[in-house]
This record gives structure tokens, sequence and C-alpha cells, in this order.
């Protein structure tokens, strides 16, 4: 199978799109274009797939993108046995000469749409309008991957769901230590900027260092340089997902402050799962998928759970956990355990490329799934 891969939105370099979608697919003997902005995010392509440079689309700054787009998928969707994209604005972009196309769907759009710092506060909810009308309209000419359960209300059809799992070593590099804690993924106003610099403020003279580990929204970026220069925090930026990780391995937790936005109040943030999977205690915001995967469980407790943006009891857990050793070693050890066995990404990649290989071979690709009242069809840990 010849799979056309497309993003102007996601860094190249993105977890789910390079380092779990593309290398299964590459695992699996198929062959790969993958259509992204690797000149703009200063990356070299893997040279295991035919690479192909695009402008990225940030902001409000979209159009030259997206005609970037139009003329590559042009060019490249003919000769694809099937075109995986992963950005909603590229439904603007589609050509009309397309093999089976799938879009995968990683977060709610529209409701993603009212916390984002450049779409003006009086188009946000008009806008997600818009954005539902083309969710519709998108379930009726091609195939959808979702990225949440949660997703699946947004949908008339029943569609699988491929989660944002992550690889799952048999044991953690290292125990958790005593002296750092990790924050893991984007950096954004709803997803706890201020809440961080605040806590690595905090944490500074307690002999606890923060490191920011991801990129960062434009209104954030000056905030993170700040706190760095006066030593609150050390902030890498994007860092590719594996060695993301590596840095991580070792840290007293992992902390995840998202907001109670809609846009996550139905969502796995997959940073808490990565934390987990690398033997790293969990100190989260109430997100109700994250609280019900760190306490709760018969296996026992993997982090701790404070209030929204409560910096205050933030910083008390990270305290909490570097002074009982034995806790933070324990809710490592049950982390590790629940990711292991439930959110390995090999047990989804399997269905994931099995799942696009139907697509691509099947005669009428652009049938949507059967509704969802009849048949409830997921890409789980359990299959």
């Amino acid at each position: 199978m010849h799979a056309l891969v497309a993003t102007v939105v996601h860094h190249p370099e993105d977890a789910r799109i390079l380092h779990r979608q593309i290398r299964a697919l590459l695992d699996a003997g198929h062959h790969v274009t993958y259509v992204a902005p690797f000149r703009e995010c200063g990356v070299t392509p893997w040279g295991e797939v035919d690479s192909v440079d695009v402008p990225r689309a940030v902001g409000r700054e979209r159009l030259t993108a997206l005609r970037a787009a139009r003329t590559v998928l042009a060019e490249h969707a003919p000769r694809a046995d099937l075109l995986l994209f992963h950005d909603p604005e590229l439904m603007l972009a589609l050509p009309s000469r397309r093999p089976a196309t799938v879009w995968d769907v990683h977060e709610d759009t529209a409701a993603a749409i009212l916390t984002k710092p450049w779409v003006p506060g009086p188009v946000r909810r008009p806008l997600g309008a818009v954005v539902r009308a083309l969710e519709r309209r998108a379930e009726r000419r091609m195939r959808l991957l979702l990225a949440e359960e949660g997703y699946r209300s947004r949908f008339r059809y029943d569609h699988p769901v491929v989660p944002n799992t992550t690889e799952v070593p048999v044991e953690p590099a290292r125990e958790p230590g005593d002296d750092r804690v990790v924050y893991l993924g984007h950096v954004s106003v709803a997803r706890g900027a201020h809440e961080l610099v605040e806590l690595g403020r905090r944490l500074r003279p307690r002999g606890v260092r923060l490191e920011v580990i991801g990129g960062a929204d434009a209104g954030v970026r000056p905030l993170l340089r700040q706190a760095q220069q006066d030593g609150d925090l050390q902030w890498y930026g994007f860092v590719p997902n594996d060695r993301a990780l590596r840095i991580c391995a070792g840290a007293t937790a992992g902390v995840s402050l998202l907001h109670d936005t809609p846009n996550y109040r139905h969502s796995m943030p997959t940073k808490v799962v990565e934390y987990m999977a690398h033997g790293l205690p969990v100190v989260t915001t109430a997100n109700p998928m994250a609280k019900d995967l760190v306490t709760g469980r018969p296996e026992g407790d993997a982090g701790l759970v404070v209030p929204f943006g409560d910096v205050d009891a933030a910083t008390e857990a990270v305290l909490r956990l570097r002074r009982d050793a034995d806790l933070r070693r324990r809710m490592a050890r049950t982390g590790h355990e629940i990711a292991r066995t439930s959110y390995h990404w090999p047990v989804q990649a399997r269905m994931f490329v099995k799942r696009l290989e139907e697509w691509a071979d099947a005669s009428t690709p652009d049938v949507p799934e059967v509704p969802r009242q009849r048949v409830r069809r997921r890409l789980a840990p359990s299959e």
C-alpha cells in the first residue's frame, strides 16, 4: 500500500503522526509519502519516507499553506492507494481525483476554537458552528478515525477509535528521583502556561527544578523565556517524542495542568499516559479522564489530582512526592503497570494498519460506517 500522509498544522515530528502511525505503516512494509512543513520547523525528514515540504499553517496565516497543500495533494494523490490527513483545514484542499481518504480527528475542533487566541472572540462560536457542519459533511464523503471515544457524539455514524496511546517499555529506564518535575507537550494558556511558570517559581527555592519540554503558542513564549531567564524553569522547546521521553525519565513527577475547557473535558491527555508509561507519578488537574486514570483504580493510584488553577495544591502535591520516596515509587510502579496493560501502542498499531489496508482495498472507499446504534467498533487494547 502507498499511503499519502499530510499535515500543514502539526509539527512534522508529531508523536501521533510520525512516531506512531507512520512508524506503524513502515514497519508493516508500506510505502509512505509524507507532506508536512519540514523546512519551516527545521526538521530533517526520515530517509524511509518520501517527503514533500509545504508551508506551515499558523494562527491566521493559513491560506498560503492551504494553497500549497492543494497543489501537492493534486499531484501525489492519484498515485497513492490511500490519503490520510490530520488537519480539518485540509478538507478545503482535497483534490477531486484522490484515493480512499481518511481524516484522523485529533481534537474537538469546534471546542478548541473557543480557546484559540488568534480567533477573534465574537466569531469563535459562529465559526464553531461552521466547523460542526464541515464535520457532518466530511463523514458522508470520507473515512474518519477518532483519537478519543468522547468524539463519537459529534458524528452521526460510527467511526473507529485509535486512542493516543504510547510505546510502553517493559521496565522504566529509571526510578523517579527527587530533584525535578517535567511537563511534556505543547504549552498554551489553556494547557496551564501561567500555572507552570508559577509552579516553577515556587519549587525553585525548595530545590526542585521544573523542566518544560514542548513548543508553545506565540502569546506565551515571552512568559516562558522570562521564566527561564529568571531561573524558575528550564524550557527545551519542541523535542522529538523519543528524545523528550528520555529527558522525562527519572523525574519526581510529570505534571498536567490543563484548564477546564470543553476541548479537554472528554479527552485523555496523552502526556499523562506517557508519564505513567515511563515510570513517573502524575500530578494532574481534575480533567475527568485523567482523574479516572490515575486515581480510584483497582491497581491503586498512579498520581495526585489537584483543583483547576490551584498552584498551591500543585506545589504541595509535588513536594509530597518529593518527601515520600515510597509513595512516588509505588505510584510509578502502578502507573507503569496500568500503561503496559491497557495503553501499549503496538496493540493499536496493528489494528490501525489493518483498518487502513481494508479501506485502501475497498471498492467503495468513501461509504461511511453504519449508524452508531447498530455497530460500535473501536480499536482498543482488548482487541
